[in-house]
């Protein structure tokens, strides 16, 4: 058996173009192998990828629902409370809606959310208790119980 590994997250969106500027004007990268279908961007240790909506559901064989509340957030951690804030008003600028902003979390922390153009949700959040590397990137040890 091999490792879990999430390699890419594709979101479905209902305007390609308006989704890839929306995505690089928060300083996503876009990457090779991107077409006017399909954008990849980098995303840390994965990758995102931007495709229509509707043929992201045929692709799976599901019907597209409707647009609203699907379960899923995706994050950002950041360094600072000030970052925070920043990269939420820098997302507003390009065009999101913020849905919460930022504030003191419930679990000690600061964090606020906003909702991309097609209604993806996105946390921005700066956790003091989570040790980020010098790539920004979050790293928790293994849990001492449960991974067998």
């Amino acid at each position: 058996m091999t490792d879990p590994t999430l390699t890419l997250v594709t979101l479905g969106v209902r305007d390609h173009p308006r989704a890839r500027s929306f995505y690089r004007s928060l300083g996503f990268v876009l990457l090779e192998g991107s077409n006017d279908s399909v954008s990849f961007f980098d995303a840390g240790n994965a990758l995102l990828a931007l495709f229509g909506r509707a043929e992201l559901a045929a692709d799976a064989n599901v019907v597209a629902g409707k647009a609203g509340f699907s379960g899923i957030a995706l994050a950002r951690n950041v360094r600072s409370e000030a970052e925070v804030d920043q990269v939420l008003h820098d997302a507003a600028s390009a065009g999101a809606t913020i849905t919460k902003p930022g504030q003191k979390a419930f679990w000690g922390g600061y964090a606020g959310y906003f909702a991309d153009p097609d209604g993806h949700l996105w946390e921005v959040a700066h956790n003091p208790f989570w040790p980020m590397d010098e790539n920004g990137r979050v790293r928790l040890p293994p849990a001492a119980i449960g991974n067998t």
